[in-house]
């Protein structure tokens, strides 16, 4: 059961897509946006819009103005953020008092970093946050990663070539976060978070990713 909200902004019009039961009145929600590679049909987005709502998680997925315009080239960080904030306000006043953690994968993951305190999440939830363009870590953003000040949870592939989950746990320590960060290594995976079918761990893989999501949550 899925409904949507149309938002506007100063950089034009977006879209959540709201994935509840009708009147579940849930108190803790999880808000996500996509990447500049693709939009809310990504797989992990997918699965976890599917799954938490059974554990009593509502989960809601943005689409940013440029994608709702059908733009195929995503706009300037700055601008993505000028995408997100108001669309955070509009569902918080749809919603009413609830428990918000925000997120996202690859690029979504990176705006929610920068914008959580803004929004006053509960947590941070990134799903391949690119660390780096590939073949160029000297071009890090540990930074927006670093700067969640509540529990984050990065989950990251072991084969990503936007930094993997060793080179984020590392990088994580060498820009002194605290423990708030948690890294865990999706087995086999690239950006896309998929375990491929040869992996050994493809067997469950999204039941894991989603499983990892509710534990962190749970505590």
């Amino acid at each position: 059961m899925s409904r949507q909200l149309d938002v506007q902004t100063p950089v034009g019009t977006g879209r959540w897509t709201l994935h509840h039961p009708l009147d579940a009145g849930f108190l803790r929600w999880l808000a996500l946006g996509h990447g500049t590679g693709g939009g809310i049909e990504a797989p992990d987005l997918v699965v976890l819009a599917e799954r938490l709502p059974e554990h009593g998680v509502g989960v809601a997925l943005y689409e940013q103005p440029w994608r709702v315009a059908g733009r195929r080239v995503a706009p300037r960080p700055a601008v993505l953020d000028e995408g997100w904030l108001p669309a955070i306000e509009a569902l918080r006043g749809r919603l009413g008092e609830i428990d918000l953690t925000v997120g996202g994968r690859s690029a979504g993951a990176r705006v929610a970093c920068r914008t959580a305190a803004a929004v006053a999440a509960s947590h941070v939830l990134t799903l391949a946050f690119p660390l780096h363009p590939p073949g160029r870590p000297d071009r890090s953003r540990i930074d927006e990663l670093a700067q969640v000040q509540v529990p984050c949870l990065a989950l990251q592939g072991e084969r990503d070539p936007f930094g993997s989950d060793e080179e984020v746990r590392a990088a994580l320590q060498g820009a002194g976060a605290g423990t708030g960060h948690r890294v865990v290594a999706v087995a086999g995976a690239a950006h896309d978070l998929r375990v491929p079918k040869r992996h050994p761990e493809h067997e469950g893989a999204w039941d894991r990713l989603w499983g990892a999501v509710i534990d962190w949550l749970g505590e």
